[in-house]
């Protein structure tokens, strides 16, 4: 009878300690990580990129108004999203309201009666932009107020040859534009304008905008473009289309 308890311990024994043993691993070591991890074949593969805007620009401007036309270039930085830098120089030709162009069928040239002078304005203006409602409005069509200020000259030049050659008519012969280049002088003064605009397309790289601006260029003591006629204010209404890049 004793030898059976004995047995019977000893079984107990052992079938407690393979159950001891058979749970071990589960609770003293940790699962095996299945997690794979790659890694670049070449280091600059995966690199960090950070985003640089464009805020330098510049371009063409195409003007035309009652005095012809124009033709100049600017050069812009973007100072925030709403605040804008421009500096821009443009050669324009300036006409007298009474100027009226007459044909002469004998020679077969335009003429205007009784004008005097050409002029060419000259503005090199440092100009501010301010975009309006940049909140409420898309990226392609971004509204602007503009002004701006500088030195102006208006180049003079003789639109005849005066008393010294006339026709068989008695008057004066027209002198040809690059003959009157080398006779001609230019006056300065300060001058400027204020206008509004609009910029179209993404700023992405190209520049599409299209402007109204006021431009004066007060001169006291007047120049004469028609005979005793003085203009003492040169500018006017300036209607500006401008094409350009940014960098």
């Amino acid at each position: 009878m004793e030898r059976d308890r004995t047995t019977y311990r000893a079984v107990l024994f052992l079938s407690l300690a393979l159950l001891t043993f058979s749970n071990a691993p589960a609770q003293g070591f940790p699962a095996p990580d299945t997690t794979i991890i790659f890694t670049p074949s070449h280091p600059e593969l995966i690199r960090a990129q950070s985003y640089k805007p464009l805020l330098h620009a510049w371009g063409l401007d195409l003007l035309t108004s009652n005095n012809g036309f124009g033709l100049g270039t600017f050069y812009r930085y973007e100072m925030t999203d709403e605040f804008s830098l421009m500096v821009s120089f443009v050669i324009s030709d300036v006409k007298d309201d009474a100027e009226f162009e007459q044909y002469n069928y004998f020679t077969g040239d335009n003429f205007v009666p009784n004008k005097k002078n050409r002029l060419l304005l000259m503005p090199l203006l440092a100009s501010v932009q301010y975009r309006l409602l940049k909140d409420a409005i898309v990226d392609n069509f971004r509204p602007f107020l503009t002004a701006g200020l500088g030195p102006t000259m208006v180049f003079v030049a003789p639109y005849t040859y005066g008393q010294d050659q006339k026709d068989i008519w008695g008057n004066p012969v027209k002198m040809d534009f690059f003959t009157s280049l080398k006779y001609g002088k230019l006056r300065y003064t300060v001058g400027g304008f204020i206008g509004a605009g609009v910029n179209f397309g993404m700023e992405k790289g190209t520049i599409t905008g299209l402007s109204v601006k006021y431009f004066f260029a007060p001169f006291p003591s007047g120049i004469e473009v028609m005979e005793g006629g003085f203009i003492k204010n040169i500018g006017g209404l300036f209607l500006t289309l401008s094409f350009g890049s940014m960098f």
